[in-house]
């Protein structure tokens, strides 16, 4: 288990998460598709925020289930709260700092088929 850094582009949210990569996820729902991100997941436990939580717009569509949050100053999606696993996180890891992804599995998710 390692501890990341992370944040948005212009750095008004930051973050850590604790995770030891097992995979990561690339899901086909039109949210995840269109911004094109790489998650892993982790349990709320496992991740902190650090600064920015005035910075946040929140994101909801279909069920309403699923929280996603973005920087209302540059625009970057960080992480979301998982509709199937509220108490997890989906964290975009090219927001972390000094993250190699060599050798990480990619499970493609099938989130376009969801009721």
């Amino acid at each position: 288990m390692r501890t990341y850094r992370g944040s948005c582009h212009c750095g008004a949210i930051r973050f850590e998460v604790d995770t030891d990569l097992p995979e990561l996820t690339m899901c086909d729902c039109s949210m995840c598709k269109r911004r094109n991100a790489l998650m892993v997941k982790v349990h709320e436990s496992r991740w902190r925020l650090l600064a920015g939580a005035e910075s946040l717009a929140e994101y909801q569509f279909h069920t309403r289930t699923a929280r996603h949050f973005f920087c209302r100053v540059c625009g970057i999606y960080p992480f979301h709260r998982k509709r199937v696993t509220p108490d997890f996180l989906g964290i975009n890891v090219h927001c972390l700092d000094d993250i190699d992804l060599t050798g990480v599995p990619v499970r493609q998710a099938v989130g376009a088929a969801m009721p």
